[in-house]
């Protein structure tokens, strides 16, 4: 698994997460076990951690561009803010690993319910990725509510990508199309793209990459992305990780 990207904003975070939580905790009884003897320095230590949590949400997300492009993803999104890559090696041959990609079920992929349910915040809400039906491959669910198929070469590669921040009143002209995500830098925007890649690892083995970018078209949209992203991204990143234990599963299974 590998974890590409800024990631110090949320760090930051969850740096102050804890010291808030510690602190909070520590106003009622100091634990002098922690050096923290009174509760005027649990105090001090909680609004430090609200410090940090602010300072980790608004820390400004570098911009990364690729240089050369290889894949689909590159040509979709070849400039972003927040990203995350996750690999995993599975034995067996890239048509069969694809075909588990395709194939994979919200209830193959642990916790996946417990996840999206935080995401969610504990609301029903309707279906889709975050709120999928349990024997429907999980790709067609994305597909068939709010993601776009952006791009598929059958055995290789496969994009999705949707919008996650849109301008308030705004309206699309038309059913949205991959060139039409390609070609949207209007400010006030916020679009993801995820893919998953298939590539040889040796004899009988596959190598299986999946990469979530986020380009924000303007400074107050990336702002808003980040006070999400940075909370969720370890949630996110788990998620992704049990998501390719599931495809790996599936496709090294002898009778899938």
């Amino acid at each position: 698994m590998r974890y590409d990207g800024a990631v110090l904003g949320v760090i930051i975070v969850y740096l102050g997460l804890i010291a808030g939580f510690v602190g909070t905790v520590s106003c009622l009884k100091p634990p002098s076990w922690l050096g923290i003897r009174t509760r005027r320095q649990a105090a001090l230590l909680m609004g430090s951690g609200f410090v940090l949590v602010l300072v980790g949400w608004f820390l400004p997300a570098s911009e990364m561009r690729v240089v050369a492009p290889r894949t689909q993803l590159d040509q979709f999104v070849p400039v972003y803010q927040f990203n995350e890559i996750h690999s995993i090696r599975v034995t067996a041959p890239r048509a069969k690993v694809y075909a588990a990609i395709k194939a994979v079920t919200a209830d193959e992929i642990s916790l996946f319910r417990t996840l999206t349910w935080m995401r969610r915040f504990g609301q029903s809400g309707a279906e889709g990725i975050l709120n999928a039906p349990p024997h429907e491959p999980i790709l067609d669910v994305a597909t068939r509510t709010s993601f776009l198929l952006l791009a598929e070469k059958p055995n290789h590669e496969i994009v999705l990508g949707t919008a996650v921040i849109i301008p308030r009143g705004w309206r699309p002209s038309g059913r949205p199309t991959p060139e039409g995500f390609k070609s949207l830098h209007e400010p006030g925007f916020a679009v993801a793209a995820m893919n998953f890649l298939v590539e040889d690892a040796g004899p009988g083995a596959t190598l299986v990459t999946t990469e979530t970018r986020i380009y924000a078209t303007d400074a107050s949209a990336r702002r808003h992305f980040a006070v999400y992203w940075r909370p969720i991204y370890p949630g996110s990143s788990l998620l992704r990780h049990t998501w390719l234990r599931a495809i790996k599963r599936r496709a090294e299974s002898p009778g899938s």
